[in-house]
């Protein structure tokens, strides 16, 4: 299931880049690639428009949701987690040696 959700996550964000940069920030976008007026004729710039900005948003949501359902399916992550909280409890219970001073030293100076 861990692998599943991974290699979905991966194929959506493949995907939002490519409609992403499929976008033009000047409005051309899609329709100016293909061959400009025929293809405007054909889907219209307006609508091209409207697609890419619904599929951004629409694989934005879905990487999103895989990313958190790809964190609760993680194969192990609680025995790793009990293992560091015990290590970390550990050290805390040991005190720190107390540093000796040789007296011989103080006296000299």
């Amino acid at each position: 299931m861990y692998t599943l959700f991974v290699s979905l996550t991966i194929f959506a964000s493949v995907l939002l880049v490519l409609v992403v940069l499929a976008q033009n920030s000047k409005g051309g976008g899609l329709s100016s690639q293909f061959g400009g007026s025929s293809a405007s004729n054909l889907i219209g710039v307006k609508k091209t428009g409207d697609l890419l900005e619904k599929m951004t948003w629409g694989l934005a949501i879905s990487v999103m949701a895989l990313v958190l359902a790809t964190n609760f399916t993680t194969p192990g992550s609680t025995a790793a987690s009990d293992e560091l909280l015990e290590r970390a409890k550990e050290q805390q219970e040991v005190p720190a040696p107390a540093l000796k001073q040789n007296s011989a030293d103080t006296t000299k100076k």
